[in-house]
């Protein structure tokens, strides 16, 4: 008889039994949804709990490093029974005793990462355990296939374990724990496919280029200086002008104030690579050297003392011209601070290295060097003589000292008037 006609024969048969069964069902399947609804909702908070402040990657990482371990737990259920012997309870109890080592060891090594920043002896202790148990479960494969799967699992979850920590300690310190020196990014740079910088292709381009005709210039140059051969030199010059015309056709250089400055820049450094071994740099660890102490001026004695002392301090107070860069500007201020030169002592004035500094806007240092040049011409060496000679004054390169005859023509002795620094002539010298 089919099991339906079993049922409906035993509930006419039986029908206060039947409906006593059917209550109790009820209340059953009552009891099991509210128990259901219960588990569900705890397991709902369990889970919002855990996952609240983690990121998706760290939830999936647990639970693929879970899955991994219950496959290496289920090798050592096979392994205990095949190759140990237990059975019953006892096989139940034994036989995943590593799993629970391994996971034990993660979370100390969890917990001391996060209070030293250091997964520590139990960090290495779980690599151990997943290593054995991988190979103790592999050992009771029926094929090669079922042995590298049983090999893969176990190191799989400790290689996700290990990620897993790695994110982790870089959020907690801001930092990773070492720095690879094989990387994508390094073998792109090394085999010339990627840029260390953020430039774009059209600055690199200019860049190359400018460098291109840099190195010509310095190869044609180093040939010329050897005296090489005709030959030689018309081929480094063709792919001088080559590069030249290449530069200014694709880089603007003709135009673009930037790329001719870093083009004479790089030819600069290029053209001066022997300076290098006559540096003197300073030794990083010696002592500093001590500043010169600034000295007292002395006390003026006499007007021309005093007026010694006014011109030096005049001279320090100028302020230092910027140097100049330019060949046609330089050679223009030159002929300025002649100028200058030429029409002083046309008055019978010997100017001082300020005032030329000061006139024309070279440095203080090119006016001295000027001027020590061009006192001792004879013009102005017979002024600075005549000085000498009548008053005792000596010419100290910024202080002049001028004797200038002012009289009537054809005087025997013209009356002999001294001036300083350009002031109108007097009667009575000083120093006389």
């Amino acid at each position: 008889m089919p099991p339906f006609d079993q049922i409906t024969t035993f509930a006419s048969n039986n029908p206060f039994g039947t409906a006593i069964i059917c209550v109790s069902a009820l209340v059953v399947l009552i009891l099991a949804y509210f128990a259901l609804r219960a588990a569900y909702r705890a397991a709902s908070q369990a889970y919002r709990k855990f996952a609240e402040n983690r990121p998706a990657e760290d939830i999936l990482t647990i639970v693929a490093a879970s899955i991994a371990t219950g496959v290496s737990a289920q090798g050592m259920w096979r392994f205990s029974g095949d190759v140990l012997g237990f059975d019953g309870p006892l096989r139940f109890l034994l036989f995943a005793f590593i799993e629970v080592a391994v996971i034990t060891s993660a979370v100390r090594a969890r917990r001391n990462m996060r209070e030293n920043y250091s997964a520590g002896i139990d960090g290495m202790a779980v690599w151990a355990l997943t290593s054995l148990s991988a190979v103790l479960s592999s050992l009771d494969a029926r094929s090669l296939a079922e042995a590298i799967f049983r090999l893969a699992a176990p190191l799989v979850a400790a290689w996700l374990w290990e990620r897993g920590m790695a994110i982790e300690r870089h959020r907690i310190t801001g930092r990773s724990r070492i720095k690879w020196r094989l990387t994508p990014e390094r073998a792109m740079v090394r085999l010339g496919l990627a840029e260390v910088s953020d430039r774009t292709a059209s600055e690199v381009d200019a860049h190359r280029r400018l460098t291109r005709v840099a190195l010509a210039a310095k190869r044609a140059r180093a040939l010329r200086e050897a005296g090489a051969p005709d030959r030689k030199m018309r081929a480094a010059l063709t792919r001088l002008d080559r590069m030249m015309d290449q530069a200014v056709e694709h880089t603007g250089l003709a135009v673009d104030s930037n790329r001719q400055g870093a083009l004479l820049s790089q030819i600069g450094a290029l053209y001066n690579t022997s300076a290098l071994i006559d540096l003197r740099p300073p030794v990083p660890w010696g002592p500093e050297p001590e500043e010169p102490r600034p000295h007292a001026l002395p006390v003026a004695s006499s007007p021309v003392a005093a007026y010694i002392a006014d011109d030096d301090e005049d001279a320090e107070m100028l302020e230092p011209t910027p140097a100049v860069v330019d060949t046609a500007q330089r050679a223009a201020l030159m002929r300025a601070a002649r100028a200058y030169w030429d029409k002083q002592i046309d008055h019978k004035f010997v100017p001082r290295a300020a005032d030329i500094a000061r006139e024309t806007g070279i440095s203080l240092v090119t006016a001295r060097e000027y001027r020590a040049l061009w006192k001792l011409e004879p013009r102005a060496h017979a002024l600075i003589e005549t000085a000498y000679n009548e008053h005792g004054i000596v010419d100290t390169g910024t202080f002049p000292a001028i004797v200038v005859p002012d009289g009537p023509e054809g005087a025997d002795r013209p009356e002999r008037v001294f001036t300083l620094n350009g002031s109108a002539p007097s009667a009575d010298p000083v120093g006389a």
